[in-house]
């Protein structure tokens, strides 16, 4: 029961940012110069064809009953038809958002197992060689662009080495992880090093604590002090940073995919947006947004299982 209070007052939170996405959202066609209608259609459109688009997406209207049937259409799940599929925009981006989803799953957890030993291990001796090794192997990680390291990864691992598939989402769990795993390493390999350098601040934090004093006192074996009163203690901060590294995930897997050919959420709205298709672009941010919103209510209340204090604030 607490817990579900703490949620519905995430949830109730949540409220105004969810109508502050629709409304930037809603303003993105307004983003173009000129009539979007006009730019959406090209110039050798008709004059009947630029008018019925442009009552079609009610821009024969004012601004505030714009937002209006925006919201209206969007509560019925109507998100336009997208301009080069002929398709409703909201049901193309949901047919290939299962990729997207397990391209971000796959990256996390990637993510994790590579962060929580490389934190450990840098916590276990501060200032020690291993300590710095881990430190020079962070700034290394977060100076290289992700999509350089995707074509680095194509070139040796798929290609030369044939290790793994260069390209696709492969077929059935197997194959959808052996197809995302270059992909999911490659947007890893940039969160990593933020999220070492969150939990090994953190691990070094709790090591000072009263309560894992008390615990060495008592003759509890170091394995057992670390594992189950260090590191779930500092887990909680770091899952939280985790949550709201959402957006930066994202950022990655629009350039990711396009590097591996996934034909995920990324791909599709870089497509759009290169093809004016305002309608496609419209829903793809609003998907996307909405997925980082609810994964920043399950991180926070991630966190609030981890650590009681949390649900109290």
């Amino acid at each position: 029961m607490v817990y579900a209070r703490f949620l519905a007052r995430r949830l109730l939170q949540a409220i105004p940012v969810v109508l502050g996405i629709t409304l930037v959202v809603f303003l993105l066609i307004h983003l173009v110069p000129g009539d979007p209608a006009r730019a959406a259609l090209g110039t050798r459109a008709t004059p009947g064809a630029i008018a019925q688009l442009q009552h079609e997406w009610g821009l024969d209207q004012s601004l505030f009953s714009q937002y209006g049937l925006f919201l209206e259409r969007l509560l019925s799940g109507d998100l336009g038809t997208s301009l080069r599929y002929g398709q409703p925009a909201g049901e193309v981006v949901l047919e290939v958002l299962p990729v997207t989803l397990w391209l971000i799953g796959y990256s996390m957890v990637l993510t994790c197992l590579l962060a929580v030993p490389l934190a450990l291990l840098a916590a276990s001796r501060p200032g020690a060689i291993r300590d710095r090794a881990v430190s020079i192997v962070s700034v290394a990680g977060l100076s290289i662009p992700n999509f350089w390291l995707g074509l680095i990864l194509v070139e040796y691992v798929a290609v030369e080495a044939q290790l793994l598939p260069a390209s696709g989402f492969g077929e059935g769990i197997g194959g959808h992880l052996e197809s995302l795993f270059l992909p999911s390493l490659t947007i890893a390999v940039g969160i990593v090093p933020l999220l070492v350098r969150s939990l090994r601040a953190e691990l070094l934090k709790v090591e000072g604590s009263e309560y894992v004093v008390t615990a060495r006192a008592k003759g509890l074996t170091e394995r057992r002090i670390r594992l189950r009163h260090v590191l779930r203690n500092a887990l909680a901060p770091s899952v939280a940073l985790l949550a709201l590294m959402t957006s930066f995930l994202l950022g990655g897997t629009v350039v990711v995919e396009h590097v591996f050919g996934l034909g995920g959420v990324g791909e599709v709205l870089l497509k759009a947006i290169y093809n004016r298709d305002f309608p496609m672009v419209q829903a793809a941010t609003l998907i996307l947004a909405l997925f980082v919103v609810a994964v920043n209510i399950l991180g926070d209340l991630a966190q609030a299982l981890l650590d009681p204090r949390v649900e109290a604030r």
